[in-house]
């Protein structure tokens, strides 16, 4: 068997989006025995500052716990870092300067695979927390990749963060009925408006919107940061700009 890179994961951000993390990159791993699996090491740390709070209202800053997350997994062993949350991928040039080790960048591959499967030209419906959309992390990402991008209404952006943030949402470990249906809705209406696929850039919402649940083909972005955190720690080298079909 082959070098194989020791991953990382930071996460608790939140806990749920870092065990389905884990489990996409399992299922990614071609593997007929327990032998045959990657090492992971797991930071499940959810003492992290909202990263949508601190990024649009000034909240408590994750990035201490951020950095000194990223440096105490590479301390441990890592050589390959994913973090499955998208809005704290706003962080990432100060978290790679502190880091040892290549972190992914699972919103640049994203937009990447968006290109290689769905061609030039397609516009995107961007369904991601507030603070993501605020740091424009996927619009650029979209963009540099000749894709045309569109965002939810005002009214639509607050019923997708209730979708993940509220008292019925999917962060409050509610029942996934009421999420997934709003954001179906959401979905619905953008595709009336011309969005002709949509990237799930929270990593929250794949835990509830499943194949064939949007009027359009998705990426989940998770998916795209499993296939990449394998395919990376298989080959012990750089990520590449291509990943396995993630539409869903």
């Amino acid at each position: 068997m082959g070098r194989r890179a020791v991953i990382g994961i930071l996460g608790g951000m939140g806990p749920a989006a870092t065990v389905d993390l884990f489990d996409r990159i399992v299922r990614a791993t071609p593997a007929e025995t327990d032998q045959d699996h990657l090492r992971i090491l797991i930071d499940n740390n959810p003492a992290v500052p909202d990263r949508t709070a601190a990024i649009l209202e000034g909240g408590p800053d994750p990035l201490p716990l951020l950095q000194a997350g990223v440096q105490e997994l590479a301390h441990r062993g890592a050589e390959l870092l994913a973090i499955p949350c998208n809005t704290a991928h706003h962080y990432l040039p100060e978290l790679q300067v502190v880091c040892p080790v290549p972190i992914l960048d699972m919103i640049v591959e994203t937009a990447k695979h968006i290109c290689t499967t769905h061609g030039d030209g397609c516009t995107v419906g961007i369904l991601a927390t507030t603070g993501t959309v605020g740091t424009g992390l996927y619009q650029r990402a979209l963009e540099a990749e000749n894709l045309a991008w569109m965002l939810p209404s005002d009214a639509e952006q607050e019923a997708l963060m209730d979708a993940i943030y509220g008292p019925q949402g999917i962060k409050a470990g509610a029942a996934a009925d009421s999420p997934r249906a709003a954001i179906q809705a959401i979905g619905r209406q953008m595709a009336a408006r011309g969005a002709e696929a949509f990237v799930l850039g929270c990593t929250e919402i794949p835990l509830v919107i499943g194949p064939g649940d949007l009027v359009k083909p998705s990426v989940a972005s998770n998916q795209v940061l499993a296939d990449v955190t394998v395919r990376v720690a298989l080959a012990s080298g750089q990520p590449s700009t291509a990943t396995q079909s993630v539409f869903v």
